[in-house]
């Protein structure tokens, strides 16, 4: 035990020293090592934008409620909830054994016991124009003007909203809504981002920013495994490789235990074009894939050029999803990892999902012909070239579809421009279809239809869709308590969306994870969040 815990205080140490990135000594067993493509930006959870950024604040910090694997609302600070008859109180109990991490922001240096006013502090936090939270957006328009946020007595907190919005308890698990300590607030000002302080399972010890970031175990951690208190590991390090080739080649090397994601590079050295792990990888490696709740989508700009332009031709839209095939564009440029978008927005993973009361498209070229020849361009003659903008990371993806479409005679401009540009165009209405994809911000339906609703504008509805009767089902369900109900609701809409088609669907995204086969307890989970406190290795 000696050995184990001065071979952890002098990789501490070293690293504090800001030396050259060292090696985890191969006396401790428990530091789990990971890598992220991209830096971190803020260990402040009202800046959790990023799945970078987010992965960091879920190992530090917790909110009221969090997820399971099956993303169900389970409990975390608070032990249990009630909603109004009317929908828009919610009142939370909270656990009484929930403390801060220790730190020189409390008086004695110890981490106190966690409040209602920690929450409501927390939470008028993040809609402060002050603060300036990219997460505003969760509160602003949903939660009541006056006193939104209330504590009821010391272990009661009350949120209360202007209309009833059923996905509310979903967005209480988003990392925006983890509680913060005003001490620590108080004391480090803007430096909070750095100096981070929540009652998560790992607290925070040491980032060399865009090299690496430490965090060690909380002994104090108030959740169990069983009889277990959590978290198993003893530390967390996070490396920040850039090139995700490099970052392969340290986990081939055990300089990684874990690695996420998949490059063209090395996508074949790991996976079958099945997309099982290759024969030879399986002795020293564990591969995780499970739906995402990712929708990738060509969209189209339903109010680009003149009234009179083909692309707002419905029979054209229908034409351009059924004139590829989704399930060899998967197996040849992604090794089968995704599945094709066969029903609707709505991607796998999510509780309403269901392709069997949805039904979308599949690839019938002959279809596309009559649709076309229906809609007055017979092979394609007479229809204008169309012009398809997105980034390099799908350019291959794009030619494969646009190679396709040209059997059914419909000719396509490939422009590859540089995200930032294509997300200025597309929120200008400057293009008139562009490759989208849309990552849902917590488990709920709600967060996909939005892009649709026609009150919205762009972003999130860059389509510029608008669809009286669409608009009243999404209403409909956000008032909706009942969720059977309430995914009878969604089906309808997925069924609009799918007729009128202003985006081509294209696939469902799948998780890629790569894990040394020493580590146990890695979760799968649809919203793709790296979840430490029960892992072991």
């Amino acid at each position: 035990m000696i050995q184990r815990t001065i071979a952890l205080i002098s990789l501490i140490f070293i690293m504090a020293c800001g030396g050259d990135t060292p090696e985890v000594p191969k006396a401790e067993k428990s530091v789990f090592r990971y890598n992220q493509i991209n830096s971190i930006t803020s260990l402040d959870p009202a800046f959790a934008k990023s799945q970078n950024n987010i992965w960091a604040v879920d190992h530090l910090y917790n909110g009221l409620v969090q997820l399971d694997e099956q993303l169900q609302i389970k409990p975390a600070i608070a032990e249990s909830w009630t909603v109004s008859d009317d929908g828009l109180v919610y009142t939370f109990k909270l656990r009484t054994d929930v403390t801060f991490h220790n730190n020189a922001a409390f008086a004695d240096g110890k981490g106190r016991v966690v409040t209602a006013e920690d929450f409501v502090y927390s939470f008028n936090r993040i809609i402060s124009d002050e603060v300036a939270s990219p997460g505003s957006w969760i509160f602003k328009g949903n939660v009541a003007e006056v006193e939104p946020f209330k504590t009821i007595d010391k272990n009661t907190f009350e949120l209360r909203l202007q209309k009833p919005f059923r996905p509310i308890l979903g967005i209480l698990t988003m990392q925006y809504c983890s509680v913060v300590p005003k001490e620590a607030i108080e004391k480090y000002g803007k430096n909070f981002r750095s100096n981070p302080v929540g009652t998560g399972p790992f607290q925070f010890k040491n980032w060399l920013e865009n090299q690496s970031l430490f965090l060690t175990k909380n002994e104090n951690y108030f959740e169990k495994d069983g009889a277990y208190q959590l978290p198993y590991l003893d530390a967390v390090r996070v490396n920040f490789i850039g090139d995700r080739k490099t970052a392969y080649l340290e986990l081939m090397n055990k300089k990684l235990d874990f690695m996420s994601g998949l490059e063209s590079s090395y996508v074949n050295e790991l996976l079958t074009i099945d997309g099982e792990l290759q024969k030879d990888q399986q002795k020293d490696l564990q591969f995780l894939k499970s739906p995402f709740l990712n929708t990738e989508y060509l969209g189209i700009n339903m109010q680009f050029g003149d009234g009179k332009h083909p692309l707002r031709d419905k029979q054209v839209r229908q034409a351009l999803n059924y004139g590829f095939d989704r399930n060899k564009m998967l197996e040849t440029l992604r090794n089968n990892v995704g599945k094709a978008a066969d029903a609707g927005f709505v991607p796998r993973g999510l509780p309403s999902f269901d392709n069997q009361k949805v039904k979308g498209y599949s690839y019938q070229p002959d279809k596309s012909r009559s649709l076309l020849k229906e809609a007055g361009f017979p092979n394609g003659e007479g229809l204008p070239e169309i012009t398809l903008h997105t980034n390099k990371d799908y350019q291959d993806l794009c030619t494969f579809i646009a190679r396709q479409w040209e059997d059914i005679g419909v000719k396509v401009n490939i422009e590859v421009i540089e995200s930032a540009t294509l997300r200025q165009m597309m929120t200008k209405g400057q293009t008139q279809m562009f490759r989208g994809s849309w990552i849902a911000d917590y488990p709920d339906a709600e967060s996909f239809f939005t892009v649709f609703y026609g009150k919205n504008p762009a972003p999130p509805n860059y389509t510029r869709f608008a669809n009286p009767d669409f608009n009243r089902l999404y209403e409909a369900a956000l008032k909706e308590n009942d969720d059977q109900k309430r995914y009878d609701l969604y089906h309808q809409m997925d069924q609009i969306l799918i007729d009128y088609a202003p985006v081509i669907f294209l696939f469902y995204d799948e998780t890629a994870l790569f894990a040394d086969k020493n580590i146990s307890g890695l979760s799968k989970n649809a919203i793709n969040l790296l979840s430490l406190k029960k892992v072991k290795k």
